[in-house]
């Protein structure tokens, strides 16, 4: 099967039934993405689908045919992405483990929201962080926000 995963197209051999993120992480060496739960509820493998915010774990990779992918990998190869300065700016991560996700849960929130209020920020952030860092997140966000040029119609992210 051929994927479109952060703007390059990609070969994968897999049963239908196989979650995404297994595609991900084992076929195609896109490690960022990360395990949490299995279930869709953590949202440590949190991928843009399309350019929403879509948990890996439970979305079965027959249903991705003739859709775009977007992984941590993908949203840059520098580190230099809006979002990623402000998680350092902020210190956002303390182990770590979720903060593929959040990031990605959270680029998607600012391509349909440009400016979130917190209460807009906390209702599109489902993603689980153990460590409790979600008003260091929320700092974030707020940050990248401001930081965003005006955009009508721009996408921050490819796909």
């Amino acid at each position: 099967m051929n994927l479109k995963i952060n703007g390059q197209m990609r070969t994968c051999v897999a049963d239908g039934d196989t979650p995404m993120l297994w595609i991900l992480r084992e076929d195609l060496g896109l490690t960022g993405t990360k395990f949490g739960c299995g279930a869709g509820q953590c949202g440590a493998c949190t991928v843009h689908l399309d350019g929403q915010a879509l948990r890996s774990c439970v979305m079965p990779v027959e249903s991705l045919r003739g859709r775009s992918i977007t992984t941590i990998e993908g949203l840059s190869p520098d580190r230099s992405h809006v979002l990623q300065q402000a998680w350092i700016e902020h210190q956002v991560p303390q182990c770590g483990y979720c903060q593929s996700g959040m990031l990605m849960a959270a680029a998607a929130l600012l391509e349909t929201t440009p400016h979130p209020s917190d209460q807009q920020i906390d209702a599109a952030m489902t993603n689980l962080c153990r460590c409790g860092t979600y008003p260091r997140v929320r700092a974030a966000i707020q940050t990248a926000a401001s930081k965003l040029p005006a955009r009508a119609g721009k996408k921050m992210v490819k796909s």
